[in-house]
């Protein structure tokens, strides 16, 4: 086949001015790099802002991982799941003897979701070779604030992103075969990605604008104004004093207002005959609850988090529900997308290092988050008793691990429940016989009825005595 005629990016090296075109960011604050600070501004100056990405990332971060062999040779289905730290599903789980300086799958995925906050999260592959085989010794966050270029193909491909130089060098410069890409909602050649906080900015500016006057109408009006009404001219006063008296009740009365605090021990002392009131706003003053409610449930509508807002006002639990819905719907798609590029980009690339791009690689997996139907105990106990399912090896490790129990033990360091139930039943039957032998029965009869009853002792009892022989008659 030839290759591609057209082409999504129009130069291997965008400029600036190419980037952002490609970008499509009218809002010059949000054009990048300028967004990363705006963006980090957002998350950690306004609490709707912070409660949404929670809402968003902790169920994500919280969901059940694991890696399903889909067909793998062992060998690589124990090399992936030990180098990234996540069972193999329907397996004990096996706890590293070390965590220290290993890969954490919980701290990769934290990171990874800032793609959401910044519209990109890059990481570096970093391996270490044990002898044997090359293991992942870490996958280093790049963080968006040092990146200081991405160089895109002609078909729209990422070749490399380059890193502000260290004191004295040149830019560093990390190839595509190095890099996992987590890009949000990115299209055509743009690497940037989009924030989910984009659609919300201008929700997000109102409301500090409402914040910043709310705060203002308080503090002015909360008290409100201090009026100072100065003391009358004495009568005998000439036209000289009158005018010293006037401006200095002018002075010390503008004083008085303008350092009046409330307090426990607040008070003002005054010229006999002078006044001093606390007037209110006479009408009423400007609504800035309701704009910022408003500007909330927009910010919270930005993410699809619409039940964050239920509470405030009115809303149904029904309507909630359906919301819940939708919202965990969404992040089900951002979970499969972070595990989609994971699969491809660091599995993948682990298996072809190690065995070649031709062996079949295992697959990261994950619990949807929400789902309708848990494995709790009451539910696998029905399904046992209906008969829809069996109780296996996986079936126990899988609800030892769901409940937090220990593994069970393998090693024979205890018995096993059909061992006990086994010897349950020839104590039973040989106490229930124990009277006879000798006088009724024969030690051989006696082995007999334990067998019958359901209980093989052969070989678990020491040797017989020789049976007394019969008085004669």
């Amino acid at each position: 086949m030839p290759d591609e005629l057209g082409y999504q990016q129009n130069s291997a090296i965008p400029g600036w001015a190419q980037m952002l075109s490609e970008i499509h960011e009218a809002n010059p604050d949000l054009a990048w790099p300028k967004s990363i600070d705006l963006y980090d501004r957002m998350r950690r100056e306004d609490a709707q802002v912070g409660s949404v990405l929670r809402a968003v990332t902790l169920p994500i971060r919280s969901a059940t991982y694991a890696i399903d062999p889909a067909g793998a040779a062992p060998e690589v289905v124990e090399h992936i799941a030990t180098d990234l730290g996540l069972p193999v599903k329907g397996q004990p789980i096996a706890p590293a003897l070390r965590t220290r300086g290993r890969f954490s799958w919980t701290e990769h995925l934290r990171l990874a979701l800032l793609e959401l906050v910044y519209g990109h999260s890059f990481f570096e592959q970093v391996y270490r070779y044990d002898g044997n085989r090359m293991r992942l010794a870490k996958l280093a966050w790049r963080p968006p604030r040092t990146i200081v270029g991405i160089d895109v193909a002609k078909d729209g491909g990422l070749e490399a992103i380059r890193q502000a130089a260290k004191t004295g060098g040149g830019d560093i410069v990390i190839p595509v075969d190095r890099l996992v890409a987590y890009v949000n909602d990115r299209e055509g050649a743009n690497w940037v990605g989009a924030s989910v906080l984009r659609t919300a900015y201008k929700n997000w500016l109102l409301k500090d604008r409402e914040l910043r006057a709310q705060a203002l109408t308080i503090d002015r009006n909360g008290l409100g104004v201090p009026i100072y009404e100065g003391a009358p001219v004495p009568d005998t006063a000439d036209e000289t004093e009158r005018a010293a008296w006037i401006k200095s009740e002018r002075e010390s009365g503008l004083n008085v207002a303008k350092n009046f605090r409330a307090g426990e021990s607040a008070g003002a002392s005054l010229t006999p005959g002078a006044k001093l009131t606390l007037t209110g706003v006479t009408g009423n003053l400007p609504e800035t609850d309701k704009p910022i409610r408003y500007q909330d449930e927009q910010i919270a509508r930005a993410v699809l988090a619409h039940f964050l807002n239920l509470g405030t006002e009115t809303g149904s639990w029904a309507l909630g529900s359906t919301f819940a819905n939708f919202f965990t719907d969404s992040l089900n798609g951002v979970a499969a997308h972070i595990v989609d590029v994971t699969q491809q980009h660091v599995v993948e690339d682990l298996v072809d290092l190690n065995y070649g791009p031709t062996v079949p690689a295992p697959r990261i997996v994950f619990e949807p988050i929400g789902s309708e139907h848990p494995a709790t105990a009451e539910a696998i106990k029905a399904l046992l008793e209906s008969k829809a399912i069996t109780r296996d090896d996986a079936l126990e490790a899988h609800m030892r691990a769901a409940y937090s129990l220990p593994v069970r033990d393998t090693d024979g360091g205890a018995a096993s429940e059909v061992d006990a139930q086994a010897a349950r039943a020839a104590v039973e039957a040989v106490q229930k016989v124990y009277l006879g032998v000798g006088v009724v029965l024969s030690v051989e009869e006696a082995r007999e009825l334990v067998r019958r009853a359901g209980a093989d002792i052969a070989g678990a009892l020491p040797a017989a005595p020789p049976t007394p022989e019969e008085p004669n008659a």
